[in-house]
């Protein structure tokens, strides 16, 4: 399966009283990148969260590595592991301009119906991109 990549800048908010990034900013930056990923794939969630049909986030494990400051750039890349028929999960890195691996995200997300809260299958729209985009 490819890999996505996707730019980010830190901006001040995004760090702590010692100027590192604050460790819960790495998710967002993760959910960034896995929100651009599927729209590069055609898929806009918008229209999905009109049909009460999104993904949520069970399970998460970061490997904080070593910090991002104030400014850098940043490039976070999402690789999906394992497409299942209720669930996508991909491995996450944050990696500098050097290419050093910064963080890296076990991502799980789980496709549900937004009404109930309960899993439901992945549309076949979404998994049919996604099996052409992997």
């Amino acid at each position: 399966m490819g890999e996505f990549s996707w730019p980010v800048r830190v901006y001040y908010e995004d760090t702590d009283a010692g100027g590192i990034v604050y460790y819960a900013n790495y998710l967002k930056f993760c959910e960034r990148a896995r929100t651009e990923w599927l729209r590069a794939l055609g898929v806009e969630q918008d229209g999905w969260l009109d049909e009460k049909i999104g993904f949520v986030v069970r399970h998460v494990s970061l490997d904080l590595r070593a910090p991002a400051r104030f400014n850098d750039f940043l490039t976070v890349t999402v690789v999906p592991t394992r497409i299942r028929k209720a669930s996508i999960e991909c491995m996450q890195e944050v990696r500098n301009v050097n290419g050093q691996v910064l963080c890296v995200a076990e991502v799980k997300a789980a496709c549900v119906n937004l009404a109930t809260m309960k899993p439901v299958a992945i549309p076949g729209p979404i998994i049919e991109v996604l099996g052409r985009g992997s």
